[in-house]
C-alpha cells in the first residue's frame, strides 16, 4: 500500500491509485464477510476481483511501456522504474497479494509482523548489536513468547509471573 500510494502521490501514476482503491474495496468485503461468519468471500466476488486486478495490471504495464527507459551509465540490463518493479510483483505474486480474499483468516497486511520485528531492531539500534548468540537467543525468545500470549488475549504481566513462579502459561497450539 505503501509503494502504491507513492507511485500515485509522488510519480502521478493512475494505475497505482485504482490498484490500491481496489485492494481496499476487496478488504472492505472481506471484513464483511468475516462479521457475517464466513470463510472466503463466494468464487464469482473472487473472480470479479481478480479479473479486474488483472486489468490494472495490464493498463499498468501499457503505461510503462510507453515511459521513456531509464539510463543507468552502465553497461548491461537497463534499470527498471520502481512502478515497473512494482507491477511485475504484483504480476508474479498475485495470489499470494490476494490471499486474504480466498482465506478470511490471513491477514490484509504485515503490520503485525512488522511489529514483531520492531523490538528487535529497536535493541539493535539501541545497543549496537547483541554481545553474544545466546544473549540474541535470549532476547528472542522471551520476545517471542510475549508477542503469542498477547496474540491470545493473555496479559503479559500474569505471564511473565507464571514463568518467574515456576509454571508458565503454555500458549495454546494452533489449529
Amino acid at each position: 500500500m505503501r509503494e502504491l500510494t507513492f507511485l500515485h502521490e509522488q510519480q502521478q501514476k493512475p494505475w497505482a491509485a485504482e490498484m490500491k482503491a481496489l485492494l481496499l474495496e476487496i478488504k472492505r468485503e472481506v471484513d464483511q464477510a468475516r462479521d457475517r461468519g464466513q470463510t472466503a468471500l463466494p468464487p464469482q466476488r473472487q473472480a470479479v476481483f481478480s479479473e479486474r486486478y488483472d486489468e490494472i495490471l495490464s493498463a499498468g504495464f501499457e503505461a510503462e511501456a510507453a515511459e521513456p527507459v531509464l539510463k543507468s551509465g552502465k553497461r548491461g540490463r537497463k534499470k527498471q522504474s520502481k512502478s515497473k518493479n512494482l507491477l511485475d510483483r504484483l504480476s508474479t505474486y498475485k495470489e499470494e497479494t490476494l490471499c486474504f480474499m480466498r482465506e478470511l483468516a490471513v491477514p490484509f497486511d504485515n503490520n503485525l509482523a512488522e511489529r514483531d520485528l520492531r523490538m528487535m531492531k529497536v535493541q539493535q539500534k539501541v545497543s549496537g548489536c547483541f554481545r553474544t548468540e545466546p544473549g540474541a537467543k535470549h532476547f528472542c525468545r522471551i520476545r517471542s513468547y510475549l508477542s503469542t500470549m498477547k496474540k491470545q488475549g493473555h496479559h503479559l504481566l500474569a505471564a511473565l509471573k507464571s514463568v518467574f513462579a515456576g509454571t508458565p502459561l503454555v500458549p495454546a497450539s494452533p489449529g
